[in-house]
């Protein structure tokens, strides 16, 4: 049993004493965190401390800059009050002066005013009296005359109209004589010397080309077994070819004339070698084929030499060896260019015109005939969209879209230059031939526009067209009447019909009497 004590006693005292050291532990752990809390609070302290002294100096900085700022805004406000202030002054002045030079004007408005008042009355009284004259007089002429003041003025209206008439009729007929008379002996020498210096030979109009051959055996081998050598030669050239019953002959048929004289002389070709099959075919073809376009680049490089004019695009001066191989209404149509190319220089030279300007022109005018069966639209227009697209200027865009009425005027003395000479070259004797049923087709139209005219008998085309004679009625159309038909006849003419060179307009009237003696 003392043992037990002892044990419980040593126990008791083991655990009092361990309490004892945790307790002293504890104490010790806690002053250690009371001295780092004050040390942490210490810091703290001085950080505030200098972040307080920091932002002190940052708020004093932002207000010495922010009081400076100010002073400058205040000083630059206070200018701009002064500048203010002195304008508003001037203006003041200005209004000042203003409203003195108002008051004077209004014054001497006033005193004006006072004397147009005065003279307003004075004319009033006036008017006054010459309208009780006016009217006194009328009734002393009304008493002499027999007649209202209605009455005379028809009467007066009427002799004025009829004498102006005849004086217009007279005048203008006198106008037109001595203009036409001046304007055919200007125009005579102008184009007299133009003609002179232009003379060219005339080339039928012809869409076949002939071949001759040596013996008819020739045909047969043309045409090859079963017709497939002329087919080759069709498709390759773009001709057709015409094989009959004429002798030691070979037709050419087609409208493209450079086609034409490719297939001509690839036949040749063909027929001097003997040897005719579709791919000998094919291959002189395309030989003559270069060849021809080496010949029109030279046949245009040889017109631009003869008509004297340089610096043409290379397209354009093979287009107008193209022209060489084409032709309207008999007429070549290269040897066409150059006549008016040359005519145009000629009349402008006469003129005192741009001669380069117009033979440019005169040379290019008709460049689209190249290849309006290749293009759509009017040759004229289809030329002038070449010269566009080669850099041409407006100007000769101009002078050659307008050689032919119809799509645009005329800008230039020049472009009139151009329309003249292409005139010429188309209507000179001998230069194109004309369809009898065209030309019957034109004198039909003519006499119908004429006919077209109130108190027109008949009317007949003599001259070839170029005169046409009119018969009147007597009763509906007098003499001076018959000089204006005959100027609006004219004018109709030239606006609804299309011919070379002048109509000459006559109108006819006569009164005949007839009795009969039983």
């Amino acid at each position: 049993m003392d043992q037990s004590v002892i044990i419980l006693a040593v126990a008791v005292a083991g655990l009092v004493i361990g309490y004892l050291i945790r307790l002293m532990y504890g104490k010790s752990q806690a002053q250690s965190a009371e001295q780092t809390a004050e040390r942490i609070l210490s810091d703290a302290k001085l950080v505030v401390e200098n972040k307080k002294k920091e932002g002190m100096l940052e708020v004093k900085e932002a207000m010495e800059r922010s009081r400076v700022e100010f002073e400058k805004e205040t000083r630059e406000r206070k200018q701009e009050v002064q500048n203010l202030e002195r304008r508003l002054t001037q203006r003041e002045e200005s209004v000042d002066r203003k409203f003195e030079t108002l008051d004077k004007k209004d014054k001497d408005l006033v005193a004006k005013e006072t004397n147009i008042g005065i003279k307003e009355q004075a004319i009033a009284q006036t008017e006054k009296e010459l309208v009780q004259a006016k009217e006194e007089q009328k009734k002393v002429l009304e008493r002499l005359s027999g007649m209202s003041a209605e009455e005379a003025k028809k009467l007066l209206m009427q002799s004025l109209e009829d004498e102006a008439k005849r004086d217009m009729a007279l005048l203008s007929k006198k106008l037109e004589q001595e203009t036409r008379e001046t304007a055919d002996r200007k125009s005579k020498d102008i184009l007299s010397i133009a003609i002179q210096k232009v003379a060219a030979e005339h080339t039928g109009e012809i869409t076949t080309s002939s071949v001759h051959i040596p013996n008819d055996e020739i045909k047969g081998r043309v045409i090859g077994r079963e017709g497939r050598n002329i087919r080759a030669f069709e498709q390759a050239t773009g001709v057709d070819l015409i094989i009959d019953d004429t002798p030691e002959t070979i037709i050419i048929s087609a409208f493209d004339g450079v086609r034409r004289e490719i297939a001509r002389q690839s036949l040749e070709r063909l027929i001097s070698d003997g040897r005719i099959h579709p791919a000998r075919i094919e291959e002189v073809v395309e030989k003559t084929k270069r060849e021809m376009d080496n010949k029109l680049k030279e046949a245009g490089e040889e017109a631009a030499l003869e008509a004297g004019v340089p610096g043409l695009n290379q397209e354009i001066i093979k287009l107008l060896g193209k022209l060489k191989y084409r032709t309207s209404y008999g007429q070549n149509q290269l040897q066409h260019t150059l006549e008016v190319t040359w005519l145009s220089g000629t009349i402008a030279g006469e003129l005192g015109l741009d001669i380069a300007f117009c033979k440019r022109a005169g040379l290019m005018h008709d460049i689209g005939k190249a290849t309006d069966h290749e293009v759509e639209g009017m040759h004229h227009q289809i030329s002038a969209d070449l010269a566009r697209k080669y850099g041409e200027s407006p100007k000769m865009i101009n002078a050659i879209i307008a050689h032919h009425e119809g799509i645009e005027a005329p800008q230039s003395p020049e472009a009139f230059v151009v329309a003249a000479a292409d005139a010429i070259s188309a209507a000179r004797p001998g230069a194109r031939r004309e369809s009898i049923e065209l030309y019957l087709k034109r004198l039909e139209k003519l006499e119908k526009v004429c006919t077209s005219f109130r108190g027109v008998a008949s009317a007949y085309a003599i001259q070839a067209g170029r005169e046409v004679r009119i018969m009147v009625e007597p009763e509906d159309i007098d003499d001076k009447a018959a000089q204006v038909l005959a100027h609006d006849i004219a004018q109709k003419v030239e606006q609804e019909l299309e011919y070379p060179g002048q109509i000459k307009i006559t109108v006819i009237r006569e009164t005949r009497a007839q009795e009969v003696a039983k």
